[in-house]
């Protein structure tokens, strides 16, 4: 099986060592890597049948048509697509295919770096599984979703940081969807590798990526195997 590392974009959100720390785990599944620092590969048929998943971390910019339709296209035929943070949600603004197949735009973060909490909503599912609610330091990313996204794990906005309109918003931070034969996920975590390092965001992502990529996913909680995707 092959993964598809798409990277690049603003450098504030470090996409070569992010993506990079979750290689050995991918290739410790058994399956090659490719990187891209290029959009374009999204146009390149040949690259993209090969990927059963594609990884982007690309914060800022947006998708030619051909771009788009080469990405969403391959992620409707079957191939996994996932994502954290800006490299997923704050990306392809005028893309709205890729819009609607993420689910999910970042809109801002009151107040920046903040203390705040991130809820598990489902225990059941494989992803979050064994992994209770926690809180961290990091950008509390306030979006625009889609209304009929499997939510995983959710925050609580305080109205604080002069945005007292926020006050008691539920926001989802990460989700699931099947779109077409594909498999999406994303999570709003992952400002840098320090968040990424984070035990549960480190957990979470990886059981994502493998969800992703039609994987079993793998509990360092509970030491269990789940062969069965979570449904979206």
């Amino acid at each position: 099986m092959s993964v598809l590392i798409v990277r690049g974009g603003w450098d504030g959100h470090e996409p070569v060592v992010c993506t990079e720390m979750f290689r050995d785990l991918l290739e410790a599944r058994g399956h090659s890597v490719t990187v891209s620092d290029s959009l374009d590969v999204y146009t390149d048929k040949a690259v993209l049948d090969a990927a059963d998943l594609i990884v982007q971390c690309w914060t800022g910019g947006d998708l030619t048509p051909e771009q788009e339709d080469g990405l969403v296209g391959r992620v409707r035929d079957g191939a996994g697509f996932a994502g954290w943070h800006g490299g997923i949600v704050a990306f392809g603004y005028n893309a709205a295919k890729y819009q609607f197949m993420v689910g999910g735009r970042f809109i801002f973060h009151p107040g920046g770096i903040i203390d705040h909490r991130v809820d598990i909503v489902d225990g059941r599912d494989p992803i979050v599984a064994g992994l209770e609610s926690f809180g961290i330091r990091t950008e509390q990313y306030y979006c625009h979703v889609d209304p009929r996204l499997n939510v995983l794990a959710t925050t609580t906005f305080d109205g604080g940081h002069g945005e007292p309109d926020t006050a008691g918003v539920v926001m989802p931070v990460v989700w699931t969807r099947n779109f077409g034969d594909g498999r999406v996920f994303v999570s709003t975590l992952g400002h840098s590798p320090a968040d990424l390092r984070v035990p549960q965001v480190r957990t979470l992502t990886e059981r994502g990526l493998l969800w992703a990529a039609g994987e079993a996913v793998l509990s360092r909680t509970t030491n269990s195997v789940s062969s069965t995707p979570p449904s979206a």
